[in-house]
């Protein structure tokens, strides 16, 4: 009988622990239950990743769960700033500076319709004081008068179109801005591509409220209000849907 450790009053041989140093007896090479093991790192150029929703796949890290960078063409939450190609971030133009800019048009196109109206009914009053109320063929010559105050009139409202179109389509497509709009600083874009509509995108924005004018002008304030209408927050009439353009306030 053999005396062990005198601070053992039983005699019993302390047991070893298993060699490898693991008092617990947990198998080397495997990961414990419940924490992280200590000690452990991530490899090189990759962040941990922190307790709480794993990652999805491409997400960005530091990025909140269920967020994703948005996407060319996409409104950010509805504040009125949309991502558009090649410019990036923009703002959408408010129905109230639209409005403004429309106005300046309208009244700078009239001045113009003015000017050659004035010129239309002096030349007939002109020509209608030619005829001389002594003379046999006086009622000749006014019935030619009254036709030519007549042709002068379609030829006026055909001018008139013209002007209309030059100045609409023509600015719109080459410079995304009318006087008007270049006044308060907004700018027509194609949606897609961040430029200038072209000659198509311009015309089919000018010929759609164009058309609603021959009903009574009625269609042509409905094509005017349409914005009012869009539900996806980016202020698109009818004539901008079907050219696929976008009015933005320039930075």
């Amino acid at each position: 009988m053999s005396f062990g450790d005198p601070n053992n009053p039983y005699g019993q041989q302390p047991q070893q622990p298993p060699q490898g140093g693991n008092p617990y007896g947990q198998p080397q090479g495997q990961p414990g239950y419940g924490y992280p093991q200590q000690g452990q790192q991530a490899p090189q150029g990759v962040p941990p990743q922190g307790y709480g929703y794993p990652q999805q796949p491409g997400q960005v890290p530091g990025q909140a769960y269920g967020a994703y960078p948005q996407a060319p063409g996409t409104l950010q939450a509805n504040n009125g700033y949309i991502n558009v190609p090649v410019l990036g971030t923009v703002e959408v133009a408010t129905m109230g500076r639209r409005f403004g800019a429309r106005v300046i048009d309208v009244l700078i196109i009239g001045v113009v319709y003015f000017v050659l109206g004035i010129a239309g009914i002096a030349g007939a009053a002109g020509a209608a004081k030619k005829c001389d109320a002594m003379s046999s063929d006086y009622t000749s010559c006014m019935n030619n008068a009254s036709t030519g105050i007549v042709a002068g009139f379609f030829g006026a409202i055909l001018i008139f179109g013209l002007i209309t179109l030059l100045y609409e389509w023509l600015m719109i497509s080459f410079v995304g801005a009318t006087l008007g709009k270049m006044a308060l600083g907004l700018k027509v874009i194609k949606e897609n591509t961040g430029q200038n509509p072209g000659l198509g995108g311009g015309f089919i924005r000018w010929i759609i409220p164009m058309v609603g004018a021959f009903i009574c002008g009625i269609g042509q304030l409905l094509v005017y209000l349409s914005p009012f209408f869009d539900n996806s927050g980016k202020l698109q009439g009818w004539h901008d849907r079907a050219a696929g353009t976008l009015v933005i306030k320039k930075a």
